[in-house]
């Protein structure tokens, strides 16, 4: 009796789990537009953009700052009105290609831009002006793999992940780096592709907990890992460790108020979610997958109407 009662329990939350999942809106881009999905899956807003992002954030004045080019973030309105436009250019001694692939609205107003190729994250005021310059170490310079996602913390730090290097470093305000975390193969040999059948070192994001500890977004590495100060990993979810789900570059992070953590799944095809809500005993609560909409490039998103998230 009590192995048939422990049975039911565990079918009974596990049917409750996914029969009453969270409803979220989502911001994202692919497949040539930025749009916004209702719970449902039908879309209530979009605007064409043709070049693949890696980042967006919809502002608290209601804006999306987006990723429309190679090295251009643009604030646009709801009603498509574009208010504010930054096209990264090369730094003084440097006649290289320049990409962007990190971008942040700050408290202050400005806006921090990471810029791949003249190795740098610029804090840029409203009117255009770079009011800022933080230089970056990059082992391995490459325009396309300098940076991928980069956050400014509330300690006035900055958290970079560098796809090229493997590594997420954190600089202080003078371009010193305070920490670092280099990226394992996880016993597994490097690999190439963007499927599943890819692996290697090629971070994408990282966000920084309450706590000290850094949660990883592990791009090709296809896992989420959380590491403490030290470095040591003290959590994670491997590529094939959720039921039914593989892992392939995994991208866009966020951390809700309840510790559940939504995460992007991206190059994983049409069998597997673009985007999954695990809670911390690794159960998934919510999974998005709308290759109507969306297609297998879908790195930038966003869940939105939940206040209190870390991303």
């Amino acid at each position: 009796m009590r192995l048939f009662l422990s049975l039911f329990a565990v079918f009974f939350t596990a049917h409750a789990a996914v029969a009453d999942p969270p409803k979220y809106r989502v911001l994202a881009q692919d497949n040539g537009h930025v749009a916004i999905v209702d719970p449902d899956g039908k879309t209530e807003w979009q605007v064409e953009c043709r070049y693949n992002s890696h980042d967006i954030q919809r502002l608290a004045n209601g804006n999306l700052l987006l990723h429309t080019g190679p090295a251009t973030v643009t604030e646009m309105t709801p009603k498509k009105e574009v208010v504010w436009t930054y096209e990264a250019k090369p730094a003084e001694g440097y006649k290289g290609r320049i990409e962007v692939h990190a971008f942040q609205r700050l408290a202050d107003g400005n806006t921090m831009v990471a810029e791949s190729g003249n190795r740098r994250i610029v804090e840029v005021g409203p009117d255009g002006k770079i009011v800022k310059t933080v230089p970056l170490l990059v082992k391995k310079p490459d325009p396309h793999r300098d940076t991928r996602l980069v956050r400014k913390l509330a300690t006035g730090n900055y958290l970079a992940c560098h796809e090229g290097d493997g590594c997420v470093r954190e600089y202080d305000p003078t371009g010193k780096v305070v920490w670092e975390y280099a990226l394992d193969l996880n016993g597994r040999p490097r690999s190439g592709g963007h499927g599943p059948e890819g692996h290697g070192t090629e971070v994408f994001g990282a966000v920084r907990l309450a706590n000290g500890n850094t949660v990883i977004a592990g791009g090709n590495n296809n896992r989420v890992i959380e590491v403490d100060k030290a470095g040591k990993i003290v959590w994670s979810i491997d590529q094939k460790e959720l039921p039914g789900i593989t892992l392939a570059w995994v991208t866009t992070l966020e951390v809700l108020p309840n510790g559940n953590l939504i995460f992007g799944n991206c190059h994983a095809g049409p069998d597997n979610p673009q985007l999954i809500e695990v809670t911390r005993d690794k159960k998934v609560v919510w999974t998005f997958k709308n290759f109507q909409v969306f297609g297998n490039n879908c790195a930038a998103c966003q869940v939105l109407d939940v206040p209190g998230v870390i991303r």
